[in-house]
């Protein structure tokens, strides 16, 4: 490493100053910086890799278009969204000029001093691109140039930076309607890159989300199931699953506001369904009442399957509407909820908790939980892993913080590991990183006081860089 990208990007980053702690952080960090990577739960978009000559566009498609991280910090600041070439729902005009688009973006690149993705960037610059200079204003064509070249070359492709990054297993979250065609592609292709489907439900199962009616209808038709009912309905989920599974598929994954369990009656549930199915108008809470039974019957058909079952807690989506209507659903405007678990799982626990089939990893956005709430509940029941630090807590504090209030109550080892829960392919390394080097420097830390020999600290280190991941998601008995 040049002394320019050592002031860039210092070997020692994210270590605490004393000096002990931070040699015993440097030694276990060099033990699992080059563990392959696991990566259990994201949103990269499997297309990229079912065709063998897929490109990344330019620097800032590959960037900043498709990234609510980066141009969520810009609109912050007044920047459009149409400035940006985020394209609209409308087809309305956007900025076609990418040269401008990455100029406005460097421009504005001290904004994201101090923040994760400002690291994560900062990672993907020097390692991908070998740039040792923060960007500016003043620098920002010569760069884009620099990137462009690169992302030219017949190297930068999906599939030849998956096997860069050693990535051993990468997880998409795809549709229950979903026909999977490039995960096919990729099977059949005979690439030999481990690349599964997580099935995600939301659409068919939340009565609100939009287009309901329209997604029910495409479940009948992927499933060959025609759904008339709730029982149908149900069928239908379960033949997915199957599809998924036979696909290759280890997990779930279930988005809701609030993490309510409630078993309803099969009469119940129908009547609810077949109002839904007739437009009717939501007068009894219908949506609230259904979501909180279907996240009952999803942990049941893990039970049978196997699938692990992810639930990502707490966000009020689109809270923005002018930027919903005009530019569609995922656009940075998702804010965090309070959000309780004691009560609200208690009916999903009590049936489930110690059944050696189920596996629940729960996320959340509500850190107040972590003690209170989320590291009790794992310190207890068998089924339950809390996941890591989620969406505004992917940071270096919010992973400090995690692990000072889960780990004493829940131990290490109910714990998920790390998953990058990106849509962004290139930052996947850089985010692993920033997770390894905070893991062992909390790690160095209980080195440093007396708590953990350093046995204890390198067999620590391997859980939180590579183990605890495999085995919550059992990769392990896995092809």
């Amino acid at each position: 490493m040049t002394a320019a990208s050592q002031d860039y990007l210092p070997d020692d980053r994210y270590f605490g100053p004393d000096a002990r702690q931070k040699d015993i952080a440097l030694g276990l960090y060099a033990q699992v910086r080059d563990l392959p990577l696991i990566c259990p739960h994201g949103h990269v978009e499997p297309r990229l890799f079912s065709d063998p000559d897929a490109s990344f566009g330019s620097p800032s498609e590959f960037f900043i278009i498709p990234d609510h991280y980066v141009f969520r910090m810009l609109y912050s600041r007044g920047v459009s969204l149409e400035a940006l070439g985020v394209p609209r729902i409308d087809g309305g005009p956007t900025e076609q000029d990418h040269r401008k688009i990455w100029q406005i973006f460097a421009e504005h690149f001290y904004l994201f001093r101090a923040t994760p993705t400002s690291q994560w960037l900062k990672q993907e610059f020097h390692d991908l691109f070998g740039i040792d200079e923060p960007l500016t204003g003043d620098n920002a064509q010569a760069i884009y140039d620099q990137i462009d070249a690169r992302l030219k070359s017949p190297e930068f492709s999906p599939r030849p930076l998956f096997e860069q990054f050693n990535i051993e297993v990468l997880c998409t979250t795809d549709a229950a309607t979903d026909t999977l065609e490039h995960h096919r592609a990729i099977r059949d292709s005979g690439w030999r890159g481990d690349i599964r489907p997580t099935f995600r439900p939301d659409a068919v199962v939340n009565l609100g989300s939009p287009g309901w009616r329209d997604q029910i209808d495409l479940l009948s038709n992927v499933s060959g199931i025609a759904v008339t009912d709730y029982a149908h309905f149900i069928q239908a989920l379960e033949q997915r699953r199957a599809f998924f599974k036979d696909m290759g598929a280890q997990a779930t994954d279930h988005a809701a506001q609030t993490a309510h369990t409630a078993r309803l009656s099969e009469r119940e549930a129908d009547a609810i369904f077949q109002r839904a199915l007739r437009g009717e108008e939501d007068t009894d809470n219908d949506a609230a009442r259904f979501t909180a039974h279907m996240l009952m019957e999803m942990a049941r058909m893990s039970a049978e399957d196997g699938l692990v079952m992810q639930m990502h807690i707490g966000s009020l989506r689109d809270h923005n509407r002018d930027v919903a209507a005009r530019f569609g659903r995922d656009k940075g405007a998702d804010i965090p909820l309070h959000t309780t678990f004691t009560r609200e799982l208690q009916p999903l626990l009590n049936t489930y908790g110690t059944d050696p089939r189920f596996r629940l990893v729960i996320f959340t956005l509500d850190e107040s939980t972590y003690s209170r709430e989320l590291a009790p509940l794992a310190g207890h029941y068998p089924v339950l892993r809390i996941g890591p630090p989620w969406w505004f807590f992917d940071s270096l504090n919010g992973m400090e913080y995690y692990f000072e209030r889960i780990v004493e109550t829940a131990g290490l080892y109910n714990t998920a590991g790390f998953n990058d829960d990106t849509r962004a392919f290139p930052s996947i390394p850089a985010r692993h990183d920033l997770w390894r080097r905070a893991s062992v420097n909390w790690i160095a830390g209980l080195v440093a006081r007396g708590i953990v020999t350093r046995a204890d600290a390198d067999a620590m280190a391997h859980a939180t860089a590579y183990g605890l991941a495999k085995e919550t998601y059992r990769f392990a008995s896995s092809k």
